[in-house]
């Protein structure tokens, strides 16, 4: 098997317009030493984040990132170094995300990019877009980490969307510097990496003034944005500096990361890429192409837990739960990105489930930590990316398996789950059978977009259901005891087995995948509305219905009109 480069490579279809080739695949790893469109620089506890966009860099030969527009490309990297100010820096304590261009912060998503992108090429875009936004967001909830948004210049669309997910927005005051969203007059499409909901959910913008200031493709800056609570303070360029300065240390005064604390290293990942398999230490993914499958199995940990904190510390980045939670994250996203057609996704586990909740445990114990923390939170948002993945997910619990604790999680994300009860005579009668475990980890500590742990969402509205599964805490689990209270689907017996199973793959396999993607989308979250949930639930049915529509994407449609000189033609019926 060979490795896959580690920067993001895609080629143009020889006869039609950039889009990512069948032979070519996008990597997610990067380093800030191989960065072309950020800086990061440090001053002790505020860390400055300069976008600088390489107007040759584009993640795809046909287009310029002028005015500091932004492509895939410039998003892993921004990824990558929200990542790294996590786990790399606990001394940072506020980040300043500013432009590094003259009078210009980001101008949004390129526009040429989006008109010659495919359908599905535009919404994978936007998701992994708008799950990096809400991992800053998550860091100043939850980290002590609190990003200031330094607009020295026009925001715009995706710009100031980026914005809008820090805690504090900063705007020049200089006569020309705006933020706007401008993608329904210009575009024909929504603000749809989270702009209209953080307005009106976030920053409570009242919806008569929403609704002016996205139909104002101008945009609008100085007092008025203040006023309108677009911004939270317009600056004049003579004090910019120094209140930028200002509002770092005031943000970093209030943070409970630890003074003095050594980061770890997040190093590369080892992994294998071919075109049928993906590897690395502790997942590996088999790719079934003829049957539009990826086979999934994840490791439990290969050693013993560290007896203490420290031990943590010390094996940093090796440190089983983030290695293998970074590992799945790279994977969900390759998978995403560069298999398209592999719309069904079997996930299995193989280990000792004692090893696993012993790993639980220590990070449990240990949760006033900062590394602990981070690594709890970092499974927490690799799930939620799970949870929204347009893929159908089936887990297979069988004997050898280790669905315990922060692994069952993903069982718990998934559309269906099978037990075997029993073991598989013909292949080890002597096996242990498949057992799963509920824990802590399961009862909070790792909730949805909706706000509830995945159990409270399976069990929504029936809380004696709910009590019944609390009360088997920390009790392994047979096929049987498992159906019984809920937490799996079927538990069919060694005969049946694999006839369930291969009718379940078959049948996803029959189904429209648009109708599956609705169908998923709608019951995996129940229960309560959250700022989350609303802008995922946009941008899987209006932004995704807009973007493929003839106004937005047609010949004549907006999209393909910008920049031409020509007006779109609408087609005016309301639907």
């Amino acid at each position: 098997m060979t490795s896959v480069a580690s920067e993001p490579t895609v080629q143009r279809d020889s006869d039609g317009p950039a889009v990512p080739a069948r032979r070519e695949r996008v990597e997610f790893q990067t380093h800030p030493s191989r960065y072309r469109h950020w800086r990061l620089t440090f001053d002790g506890p505020t860390a400055t984040l300069t976008m600088d966009v390489d107007e040759q860099g584009g993640l795809v030969p046909g287009y310029e990132l002028k005015l500091n527009s932004y492509d895939l490309g410039v998003d892993i990297e921004l990824y990558d170094a929200v990542q790294r100010l996590r786990f790399e820096h606990p001394e940072v304590r506020t980040v300043v995300v500013t432009g590094g261009k003259e009078k210009v912060f980001c101008a949004g998503a390129n526009i040429r990019m989006l008109a010659a992108s495919p359908h599905w090429w535009k919404v994978n875009f936007c998701k992994f877009t708008n799950e990096t936004r809400n991992g800053i967001e998550d860091a100043t909830a939850n980290s002590g980490q609190t990003y200031i948004a330094a607009l020295n210049g026009t925001a715009s669309g995706g710009g100031y969307e980026l914005a809008l997910a820090c805690e504090h927005i900063m705007l020049v005051d200089d006569r020309s510097s705006m933020v706007s969203l401008p993608e329904l007059p210009l575009l024909g499409v929504l603000p749809g990496t989270g702009g209209l909901t953080r307005v009106t959910d976030k920053r409570h913008v009242r919806r008569d003034l929403a609704d002016c200031f996205a139909t104002r493709s101008e945009g609008v800056g100085g007092k008025k944005a203040v006023a309108w609570g677009l911004v939270d303070e317009a600056v004049p360029r003579t004090a910019w500096n120094e209140r930028v300065a200002e509002r770092a240390a005031e943000f970093a005064a209030r943070s409970d990361r630890p003074a003095g604390a050594r980061g770890i290293e997040l190093t590369p990942l080892a992994k294998t890429r071919t075109g049928d398999h993906i590897g690395y230490r502790h997942v590996s993914a088999i790719l079934d192409h003829d049957r539009g499958v990826a086979e999934i199995t994840l490791l439990g940990p290969d050693g013993d837990a560290p007896a203490d904190l420290a031990g943590v510390h010390a094996q940093g980045a090796d440190f089983w739960t983030l290695a293998l939670t970074r590992e799945l994250d790279d994977l969900i996203l390759d998978l995403r990105t560069n298999e398209i057609e592999l719309g069904t996704w079997i996930v299995r586990t193989r280990g000792d489930a004692s090893r696993v909740l012993a790993h639980d445990a220590l990070l449990l114990e240990h949760s006033g930590d900062w590394l602990a923390r981070e690594i709890v939170l970092y499974l927490k948002r690799t799930l939620k990316r799970l949870d929204v993945t347009s893929r159908s997910i089936i887990a297979l619990i069988e004997p050898g398996s280790c669905f315990a604790g922060s692994l069952l999680e993903v069982a718990l994300a998934a559309d269906r789950s099978y037990q075997l009860a029993g073991v598989f005579e013909d292949v080890d009668p002597d096996a242990d059978p498949a057992e799963i475990t509920v824990t802590g980890m399961n009862l909070g500590t790792l909730p949805m977009g909706n706000g509830l742990s995945r159990l409270e969402t399976r069990f929504h509205g029936d809380e004696e259901a709910l009590a019944v599964v609390r009360g088997a805490e920390g009790e392994p689990l047979l096929a049987a005891d498992a159906e019984r209270l809920g937490l799996v689907t079927f538990a069919p017996d060694d005969i049946d087995w694999d006839q369930e199973v291969r009718f379940a793959i078959e049948e996803r396999a029959s189904f429209s995948p648009d109708a599956l993607t609705g169908l998923e989308a709608n019951c995996r979250f129940p229960g309560p509305e959250t700022m989350e949930t609303r802008i995922f639930g946009r941008l899987s049915a209006w932004q995704n219905w807009i973007f493929n529509r003839p106004n937005a994407a047609g010949p004549e449609g907006a999209l393909r009109c910008f920049g031409t000189g020509r007006r779109a033609t609408f087609d005016r019926k309301r639907v």
